[in-house]
């Protein structure tokens, strides 16, 4: 009977301190996610999983190319993964299949190359008016430009909705990879 209440108390300690572990990770630095939908193809399809890095906007800028996972603006319950294509303060145009993007740098605006988009992928506008982005909004594209719902569709979407970037693609292991954000020259 001793041996088994030592057992118990064991088992109980390595639950707590499991528990204890793992519910600050789970809950403010890193969470699991779970691609539905073709909007991210062909860099990302239905049904993989990713690790989403939630503490790096804690402490860092977000920056254009970022991948982003984030609340559907019209409806919080739902999450979305997105391309980070304008930052706050710019304004962004679509034109011709074009992403343009007007900032203090470039206030005649410059093309934004995206190499991780597939071949022959162009952008297609809703309208070709320029869109201010506010001081607390990003704009994002799905890289599967005529298949996507995203800032086009929505709008700017609010700084305080994106949970986090993708850091890490888990699923299927034959796709496992780590995910930088691309450089990009202006």
């Amino acid at each position: 009977m001793k041996k088994f209440l030592i057992f118990v108390l064991e088992l109980v300690k390595i639950v707590v301190i499991s528990l204890v572990i793992i519910i600050p990770v789970r809950y403010f630095l890193i969470q699991p996610f779970y691609v539905k939908g073709a909007s991210m193809e062909p860099n990302f399809f239905d049904h993989e999983y990713l690790i989403i890095n939630e503490i790096s906007y804690r402490f860092n800028e977000k920056e254009r190319g970022d991948i982003v996972v984030f609340r559907y603006p019209r409806n919080p319950q739902e999450y979305f993964i997105k391309r980070l294509i304008a930052l706050p303060g710019e304004e962004i145009k679509i034109d011709d299949g074009k992403v343009i993007i007007y900032n203090k740098e470039n206030p005649d605006g410059f093309i934004l190359e995206e190499s991780y988009l597939g071949e022959g992928i162009i952008t297609n506008a809703v309208n070709n008016d320029r869109v201010k982005i506010d001081e607390d909004e990003i704009f994002v594209l799905g890289d599967n430009r005529l298949h996507s719902k995203d800032s086009r569709v929505f709008g700017p979407v609010n700084k305080s909705f994106v949970i986090g970037k993708v850091m890490l693609r888990g699923w299927p292991f034959n796709r496992a990879k780590f995910f930088e954000t691309p450089e990009y020259s202006y």
